[in-house]
């Protein structure tokens, strides 16, 4: 019962927050009511659509090593719903949530994305974190005919239709990062270290081809288990070859022991000697670290919630007012506070819950108001947006030292890259 007021308190809060910060979708109208769209002609494929509710799926990891990373996911996700059911809902239908805990274990993933659109016949998912859960439900996804709102940074090399990818690819941060590290600091040599799955193995191949392409050196490159925290050995590898950067892209609870494992090992990152950027901290991750280990570090992404516009002001503020104030904002929760707008934006285009009809709808949809600033989906299904560079501070948020003037289209299969 306690949980239950609890959760009803949370929900009172976030709807007074969400008149305040809610974001307008240049594309999308605003329907009075859901008569005026009845639900035999919105929902034709079975849906869990009523007159009055319409059913999403939230799948991400609340427990195991991934949940330090996607915790935040799930929370931007249930503030941007809140937010969408005080604004009127979705075609005049109330969003109502399902969650699967896909427990940082791949199959696991597969399972329950499995449940949510073939048991629970949700209209959406909004979920995944890694390269590697988000590969295990693609199947899944393209043969039941499901959408999934993707939030991370990734890899690229990857386009379905079945997809909506609200992080960046490859282009606009792997390859933007180390342009900007050689560029302000003169970089010349890289030692690669990543967690081993896909997204690392496959983002540091293509910062191996960039540095290489580049004329610049590649000194060292290891890979380690999710959840590993022995770093010493690799640490001293690098005290060894002396790298001008450290290109670290160590996932998840692993992060915690690394960079305290690095100040503890003498290399002081405010010296930048070597360098790290790292493109998978953001202020989530930081939050475990702790600021103090990792000052000085560089982060490639394209949101931090320092960012300062008015957008980012409001949505930080609802945020907090729903999660606490102690609560921090990384890349990849904006990233997925995004998907239930983009979502409910390509719906009141189509006019229809039917997937096909909100794949047609999705390129060209737009969000004035995103707390990154403008976002414009793709016909490729991933975004246009801005590369920034932030600084790590010791109180665990990131200065923002650099951002494209321009937003940068999304481009996940970079010729010569692949």
């Amino acid at each position: 019962m306690r949980d239950e007021l609890k959760r009803l308190s949370i929900a009172r809060r976030a709807l007074l927050a969400g008149l305040a910060a809610l974001p307008l979708i240049a594309t999308a109208a605003f329907p009075a009511a859901a008569q005026e769209y009845p639900t035999a002609e919105v929902n034709t494929t079975g849906l869990a659509v009523t007159d009055d509710t319409v059913k999403v799926g939230i799948l991400h990891s609340v427990t195991g090593t991934m949940s330090i990373s996607e915790t935040g996911s799930v929370q931007a996700e249930k503030l941007a719903i809140e937010q969408i059911n005080a604004s009127g809902g979705v075609l005049g239908r109330q969003i109502e949530y399902i969650q699967e805990d896909g427990a940082s274990d791949w199959p696991t993933f597969a399972e329950k994305a499995k449940k949510l659109l073939v048991q629970d016949k949700v209209a959406a998912v909004f979920g995944c974190w890694t390269s590697a859960s988000r590969k295990a439900v693609l199947p899944v996804f393209e043969q039941y005919n499901g959408m999934l709102y993707y939030p991370t940074f990734y890899e690229g090399l990857e386009e379905s239709p079945n997809v909506i990818y609200t992080g960046q690819e490859a282009t606009q941060q792997i390859i933007a990062g180390i342009d900007w590290v050689v560029k302000e600091k003169g970089a010349k040599s890289f030692y690669l270290l990543g967690s081993d799955y896909i997204w690392p193995r496959t983002s540091n191949k293509i910062a191996r081809k960039h540095i290489e392409k580049l004329g610049l050196e590649v000194v060292g490159e290891e890979y380690y288990p999710l959840g590993h925290t022995q770093f010493n050995s690799v640490i001293n590898k690098i005290k060894l070859k002396k790298p001008d950067v450290i290109y670290a892209i160590v996932v998840g609870g692993s992060n915690v022991a690394f960079y305290k494992q690095l100040k503890a090992a003498g290399i002081d990152l405010t010296k930048e000697k070597p360098l790290l950027l790292t493109i998978s901290v953001t202020e989530d991750e930081i939050l475990g670290i702790g600021g103090e280990n990792i000052v000085g570090a560089y982060a490639t992404m394209k949101y931090f919630q320092s960012l300062q516009n008015e957008n980012n002001a409001e949505f930080v503020a609802a945020f907090k007012d729903m999660w606490g104030e102690d609560i921090v904002i990384g890349d990849v929760t904006q990233a997925a506070y995004l998907g239930p707008w983009l979502w409910k934006a390509a719906v009141e285009k189509a006019g229809s819950f039917d997937i096909d009809k909100i794949k047609e709808a999705s390129p060209g949809i737009e969000l004035t108001t995103a707390p990154e600033g403008y976002v414009k989906i793709h016909d490729n299904h991933h975004l246009w947006s801005k590369t920034r560079v932030g600084h790590a501070l010791d109180d665990g948020q990131y200065e923002v030292v650099y951002e494209t003037e321009e937003l940068m289209e999304p481009n996940p299969f970079p010729e010569g890259y692949q």
